[in-house]
């Protein structure tokens, strides 16, 4: 199910009960994130929350709308985001059909929702351009961007959808990359090195040029999940946006850039980095629960604001987990499991806690079938796209519930002789990672928590697992509510 725009979600999160109104007089500077870093570690990820009075803005502060499962899937148009993982698994089934009525049956279906996705260009202004403010017209002090932390370095806007096109291809990246506000109309830009903003950058720099950029707040849920997505190279997250909403994406053309924009957006702050230009940018409270470091990164210079008459501005905090965005890694998880199984059919689930934010632990369960399989496991999600960053890989056998840490913490516990199961490796590192030797490059680990075979260094006989019999339970299940034990 397609939202015509944010603030349909927000009305349908408030019909669900989903979403509180505080009308309270609450400061954007770090008021905002008190409140909400407590309400997010309730138990089940606390309601979202809308600020309809935030000091010194008349725009009303959205925060912790993806905050729950419930949520995350609402935003998303579906009942369980699982769903979504089955339909892509459905699309992504290499079975040849038997014959043409087979074949009819299983591709039209198919084609019918890949002639969905593409997003459509309207030649109007859109939503998002009711109001536009150019040159000295800027000022991004309106927009209520929070002040996290404490230390950070300034204000940040924390969901950004950032839109460029590559100088080469003219092909469309859409990402999230953070923004700290350091005047009316400047900001930095913190693409990092490995990022595809960052590339676009160093190609408009190689042909000493500028490169402009959009950045959008809002617009359907659906779009903010799509510039999160690791999405293989090449595939455009506006049509991945299109495949999760049933709907094409709508798109008109920015005011002062040449690059197309989602017509239902909130906000979009147009402009362009000059690649030869740097400015400090942070310290930021950032996902891993530590503050990340003040570094140089380049500068956005604002050349139009445009919006609706009556925005809503949406954001998040990040901190120590778990928090807002724990659930949208969880929706990528279980998303792109399908993609994961293409590459690697012997994998059977993977579960990224929270606590390891997003890139430090991945616990895996594979079909064994050979000696050394969890060590090829290992070294290919090492080499498939921001799984890269993966600092701890844990790989079970395909009967442990990777879902549950504390069958897995048995598991390796027992299962491991750290010296023969350990594999240490060096190479790119996520560059949030303070603990490594040096930004973006580093060591990473896994370890082989699976049953030995012979073949891998094992000579003696590998123990059952402890278990009672199915008799002896069946007998004290039919016994259990004549035993007055609660």
């Amino acid at each position: 199910m397609a939202y015509s725009d944010f603030q349909e979600f927000l009305s349908r999160l408030d019909a669900a009960g989903e979403l509180k109104r505080i009308k309270e007089p609450v400061d954007p500077y770090l008021e905002i994130t008190e409140i909400a870093d407590r309400v997010m570690k309730m138990p089940g990820g606390g309601p979202a929350l809308l600020f309809e009075n935030p000091k010194n803005s008349s725009f009303p502060v959205a925060i912790n709308i993806y905050g729950s499962r419930k949520r995350m899937s609402m935003a998303l148009g579906v009942n369980d985001f699982e769903e979504i993982a089955t339909e892509l698994a459905a699309m992504l089934k290499p079975e040849v059909p038997s014959g043409i009525v087979s074949a009819t049956r299983e591709f039209l279906p198919k084609l019918s929702t890949l002639l969905k996705m593409p997003p459509r260009h309207d030649s109007g202004p859109g939503r998002c351009q009711e109001v536009v403010q150019l040159g000295d017209e800027v000022n991004l002090d309106e927009i209520p961007v929070l002040h996290c932390w404490p230390d950070d370095g300034g204000r940040y806007i924390t969901l950004p959808l950032v839109f460029t096109n590559d100088p080469l291809t003219g092909k469309r990246n859409v990402g999230m990359y953070r923004i700290q506000v350091y005047d009316q109309n400047t900001t930095g830009m913190h693409w990092q090195m490995h990022k595809t903003g960052a590339e676009h950058a160093r190609i408009s720099g190689a042909q000493k040029r500028k490169i402009e950029v959009a950045v959008v707040l809002g617009g359907d849920p659906a779009l903010t999940y799509a510039a999160t997505a690791p999405l293989p190279p090449g595939i455009d997250e506006m049509l991945f946006a299109g495949f999760l909403r049933k709907k094409p994406v709508h798109l008109v053309k920015a005011k002062t850039v040449d690059i197309e924009v989602p017509a239902d957006a909130e906000f979009v702050i147009e402009g362009f980095v000059d690649p030869t230009e740097s400015r400090l940018e942070g310290p930021f409270g950032d996902h891993t629960g530590y503050y990340s470091l003040a570094d140089m990164y380049p500068v956005l210079h604002v050349t139009a604001v445009t919006r609706r008459k009556q925005p809503v501005y949406p954001c998040t905090i990040v901190g120590q987990p778990p928090m807002e965005d724990g659930w949208l890694g969880k929706a990528t998880e279980r998303i792109f499991l399908p993609l994961l199984k293409l590459t690697l059919p012997e994998v059977v689930d993977m579960h990224l806690p929270v606590e390891g934010v997003f890139h430090n632990i991945a616990l895996i369960s594979i079909k064994k079938r050979y000696p050394g399989h969890a060590f090829k496991v290992m070294h290919a999600l090492w080499g498939l796209g921001q799984a890269m960053f993966t600092k701890m890989i844990f790989v079970f056998d395909d009967d442990v519930n990777v879902q549950n840490v504390q069958e897995c913490l048995w598991r390796l516990g027992n299962n491991i002789d750290p010296e023969r199961d350990m594999c240490l490796v060096r190479g790119p590192i996520d560059v949030l990672d303070h603990a490594s030797r040096s930004l973006g490059f580093g060591s990473k680990v896994g370890f082989d928590c699976t049953r030995k075979l012979p073949a891998e260094g094992f000579g003696r006989e590998w123990p059952d697992v402890i278990k009672m019999s199915d008799d002896v339970k069946t007998r004290v299940d039919a016994m259990w509510s004549r035993l007055g034990i609660n």
